[in-house]
């Protein structure tokens, strides 16, 4: 998806967000599902919020092109498995617009060394040299944030201005158009998204955040929920996710 040099107006006509929908660059799947929110009000004020931070010269990651990475890598009909984040990582080259990943050529953060470590140590794959999770989202793991977008160096810089209600309704599309979809929460900020999931179609799974002031308390470390993601998946039916990074 890409975004839009003006906000329209709070009332629409059909026409103009058939228009606004023209626009979206994302899976089509993604876009009927979420066409009232990517024609909202709320939209509309992300977008204008953006245009702002740029025209004051601001640093935004991830760039505008990988805003939508996650959609763009795992539609709507593949999704398997959510990871949700927090926001993207604010230093330069980290953020790729999928949660806790970063190109290869980048230093892993710690959060994601301690979340490639505990997979290690879960299923037994070989500990990864590199943080870029795009092998995840191709086979159906949806790497989201709750945030899309922060200003360079400001880590939660761009919460409160309407990406949650967005995101928020990326899970309700995922609760109420799938079926047997594993939900990993880290974190209290990411449990909260999980209050209205319908355990009795999803699996939850919660920890600590792996960050490590927050894992080295305990309570991530030995959570196993790469494991248990995969006995939930085969147990419906599903293919299991091949977790291990290729080298």
């Amino acid at each position: 998806m890409e975004l839009f040099d003006e906000a329209a107006t709070s009332q629409k006509t059909a026409a103009e967000k058939e228009a606004i929908l023209a626009k979206v660059r994302m899976p089509e799947d993604w876009k009927a599902a979420l066409a009232d929110e990517l024609t909202s009000d709320n939209m509309d004020n992300i977008r204008a919020f953006l245009k702002q931070e740029y025209q004051a010269g601001k640093t935004i990651y991830p760039p505008a092109p990988l805003m939508f990475n996650a959609f763009d890598l795992t539609p709507l009909s593949k999704v398997k498995v959510v990871i949700l984040g927090q926001d993207p990582y604010h230093g330069p080259g980290q953020a790729m617009g999928l949660s806790f990943s970063v190109p290869k050529t980048i230093l892993k953060p710690p959060s994601l060394n301690n979340l490639l470590k505990e997979m290690a140590t879960d299923i037994g794959t070989q500990y990864s040299a590199h943080g870029d999770l795009t092998h995840w989202a191709q086979q159906g793991v949806l790497l989201l944030n709750s945030s899309l977008s922060v200003e360079a160096g400001e880590a939660n810089s761009h919460q409160s201005k309407g990406w949650e209600q967005f995101t928020d309704a990326v899970i309700d599309v995922i609760n109420e158009q799938t079926n047997h979809t594993v939900f990993i929460l880290w974190g209290s900020k990411a449990k909260s998204k999980g209050k209205f999931i319908d355990t009795n179609r999803h699996l939850i799974l919660t920890a600590v955040h792996p960050s490590p002031l927050a894992a080295n308390r305990g309570g991530f470390f030995g959570s196993k929920p790469f494991s248990k993601a995969n006995d939930y998946l085969e147990q419906y039916g599903k293919a299991p996710i091949d977790w291990q990074l290729p080298q």
